[in-house]
């Protein structure tokens, strides 16, 4: 990690990883039981899947540095829920967690001179 003129630079895995550490403490402070981080199939991999109440809660994590690119939450298109959607059936399956009702959530993270976490919660669904 470099600072130059008060800009972060960060490679993009380094970038995910801190954005899934401050989204895990985020949710773990909000009372979320985080059962899995980077949760991988051959269909596909969620970022954190946490339980709060009666609800199994599947998370995509997306951070920035900025929003030159756009809203971390755009990157999250039809296909990439698609693949969360699916992961989440096998995940449910594996750990015969049915249950819970579903919900699929998005944590953007905005890693500037302070980060600054949107949860978006229900931010889609099938």
């Amino acid at each position: 990690m470099i600072k130059k003129k008060e800009v972060l630079i960060i490679d993009n895995k380094e970038k995910g990883r801190i954005g899934e550490e401050l989204a895990t403490k985020y949710l773990k402070s909000n009372g979320y039981n985080v059962l899995e981080r980077n949760y991988r199939t051959n269909m596909g991999e969620i970022d954190i899947i946490a339980i709060k109440s009666n609800l199994l809660i599947f998370i995509e994590v997306k951070t920035r540095t900025s929003t030159y690119f756009g809203y971390p939450y755009e990157a999250v298109n039809i296909k990439k829920q698609d693949k969360i959607i699916k992961t989440s059936w096998m995940y449910m399956k594996q750990k015969k967690l049915f249950d819970y009702q579903v919900r699929y959530d998005i944590i953007e993270v905005f890693l500037t001179k302070k980060y600054k976490i949107n949860h978006i919660e229900n931010a889609f669904c099938r």
